[in-house]
């Protein structure tokens, strides 16, 4: 399976792509989307429709995993910021007839170190360790896209493994 693992921003939009299968997984190709800050809005969501719709068409993803928005409550013009960003994402994905799966980055961290609360340099190491790589992902938008596609990867494989379980209540 091939994962598309992307942090987006409309400054800059990490993406990341694994391929997953019984041997392990291991890195496809990884990036960012930068649109130039000086352009107006739509423009800038232009572009980043533009160049996400070729990472899909390089990448070819099975499915593609985006981090769910959040955002201080003080700062509610970042949020609709990052919808519209998040918004064109899913619209390229859309484009291509990926699926797309959204994660909240607490549960990325739990699917990788184990725990909501990690920090975030236990899970860059996490995804250098399960990816074998020999440095960090630069810059944190990558890793974070990675990290994404890596968690989908994890919780998929558990999906997997229960699916045919029956469960019974204990009384």
């Amino acid at each position: 399976m091939r994962i598309l693992g992307v942090d987006p921003g409309l400054r800059v939009t990490g993406y990341g792509a694994i391929e997953t299968d019984a041997r392990g997984m291991r890195l496809v190709e990884a990036g960012v989307i930068a649109p130039a800050p000086s352009l107006p809005l739509e423009r800038r969501l232009r572009d980043l429709f533009d160049e996400m719709r070729a990472v899909l068409g390089a990448v070819e993803p099975d499915v593609m995993v985006v981090e769910e928005l959040w955002t201080a409550y003080r700062n509610p013009t970042t949020a609709v910021l990052m919808g519209h960003a998040r918004g064109v994402i899913c619209l390229a994905a859309a484009a291509h007839d990926v699926r797309v799966r959204h994660l909240v980055h607490s549960l990325v961290k739990r699917a990788l170190v184990g725990s909501g609360g990690a920090r975030k340099q236990q899970v860059k190491q996490m995804v250098v360790q399960l990816l074998r790589l020999r440095t960090q992902p630069q810059p944190d938008d990558v890793s974070d896209a990675l990290a994404l596609a890596l968690a989908l990867a994890n919780i998929e494989r558990t999906e997997e493994r229960f699916a045919g379980l029956k469960v019974t209540a204990l009384r």
